[in-house]
Parts: structure tokens; sequence; C-alpha cells
């Protein structure tokens, strides 16, 4: 167990995606999700050179289709995840960089259709584990995009 203290994150952050061409995503820090899950749509799964891979597409804007990014990567997984409903459904697994507070770090990623969410990304637990601790009264602890992104992704919930 760690002794030295966890940086703290609010119950909502900024994120980045560089391998995805995604520069800022607002997420949901959702410790009761195991792993992350962000909103992706037109899944397909391709092989290439042996390996499989899938091609998607993600809207990193609340509410909005604006910005829209085709992405290409290697498949890691395929996982049954059990949504909030308690509805079991397999889901594509890629493993991405994120950044936050400054650090960039390997994550898993499930691939699901987030349309009715106000969130188009959940940050989940094995993603925070050993990093950060979670204030959920606040928001925003991490590095901030400019303003003229914030103000963009005005958050719709």
């Amino acid at each position: 167990m760690k002794t030295e203290k966890l940086a703290a994150l609010g119950w909502r952050e900024w994120v980045q995606l560089p391998s995805l061409d995604v520069p800022w995503i607002k997420v949901k820090v959702d410790t009761g999700a195991r792993t992350s899950s962000l909103h992706a749509f037109g899944l397909k799964e391709f092989d290439r050179d042996g390996q499989r891979w899938v091609r998607f597409i993600v809207h990193p804007w609340q509410g909005s289709r604006e910005g829209a990014v085709t992405v290409e990567a290697p498949l890691v997984d395929n996982r049954a995840v059990k949504s909030s409903s308690g509805v079991a459904e397999p889901r594509p697994v890629i493993r991405v960089p994120l950044g936050i507070s400054g650090e960039t770090f390997d994550i898993d990623v499930t691939l699901t259709r987030r349309d009715e969410m106000g969130f188009r990304m959940l940050l989940g637990r094995e993603a925070l584990r050993g990093r950060y601790v979670v204030d959920p009264g606040r928001s925003y602890l991490a590095a901030v995009p400019p303003r003229e992104v914030r103000q963009r992704n005005r958050e719709k919930a």
C-alpha cells in the first residue's frame, strides 16, 4: 500500500487522449465503474497484419456532433460489461494513453454508445487506483483547457 499522498481529482475533469487525436474531453470520474468507457459509434472490427483492430468515431463535445474524429486502434479484448441498468453487453476494449494532471499513462477503455449520457467518457477506478483520490464535492482539480475550449463544450447536465 502506498504511503505517499495521492493527488485529488474532482467528480468531473478534463483529460487528453492524444493517440485518438482528442486534445480535450470532459469526463465523469466514476469509482463505481471498473473500466473507463468512451462514447464511440460506427464500431467496425477488422484484421490488420494478423491482428484485430477496431475503427470508430468519437464525438468529443458534449451534446454535439462537432469535432468528430475517426479512429483506428488495436483491439485489446472484448469484455462483457454490466451497465448501470444491470444489463451486460459485449464491448470492445482498447488501450490508450490518458493525459491528466500533467501525467500521461496507459488505460484500458471500453467503447460503447453514450448518446443519452451527460459525459462522453467515464474514468473508471482501474485508471485511478494508486494514482488519485476522488473528492466528490469538487470539480476540475486537474489541468483545464483554454477558456475557448471550455466554452465550446458547455455542460448540458
